[in-house]
């Protein structure tokens, strides 16, 4: 199981309201397990609120269909208008290492200390999903696992 992960923010002067709206009407079309998230504090020190998607599929030639399927000429319009209200975005593909297949309401963004085993390292994180970073498309954490759901992360759709 992939999951595929697109920080963004609005560009200046656009309405949350409308933006958050564009991104429900993406995530209603797309057509896979998906959710967007509104941040207070992005994950990966560039400061400030924005938004965390995230989309699920089985494998990297479903990744490659996902990324087609974006922009069908059913889906086009939607994303198309989500797009244009867009300022700046950070991507991530990411594994799932352990725990159920399913999109995390709750998260903890770490890195694994250099040197030390990724299984010794999951061990001490406790119990719970953890999904691993497989590609790096920013300056992404190298894990994501599942935690109780914190005020600084709202699901918006």
């Amino acid at each position: 199981m992939l999951a595929y992960l697109f920080w963004h923010r609005a560009a200046a002067g656009v309405d949350r309201a409308e933006y958050e709206e564009a991104q429900r009407r993406f995530h209603t079309a797309i057509g896979v397990p998906s959710a967007c998230f509104r941040l207070e504090e992005m994950p990966f020190g560039r400061g400030g609120d924005g938004y965390e998607d995230w989309y699920l599929v089985d494998d990297w030639a479903a990744l490659g269909k996902l990324n087609e399927a974006a922009v069908d000429a059913g889906r086009r319009p939607s994303h198309d208008a989500a797009a244009a209200l867009v300022g700046v975005g950070w991507a991530g593909v990411y594994g799932l290492v352990r725990g159920e297949p399913v999109i995390p309401e709750g998260v903890r963004w770490l890195d694994k200390p250099l040197g030390e085993r990724t299984d010794a390292f999951l061990a001490g994180q406790g119990a719970g999903p953890a999904w691993r970073r497989e590609m790096v498309l920013g300056p992404t954490p190298e894990f994501c696992l599942g935690a109780a759901v914190e005020v600084s992360r709202l699901r918006v759709c």
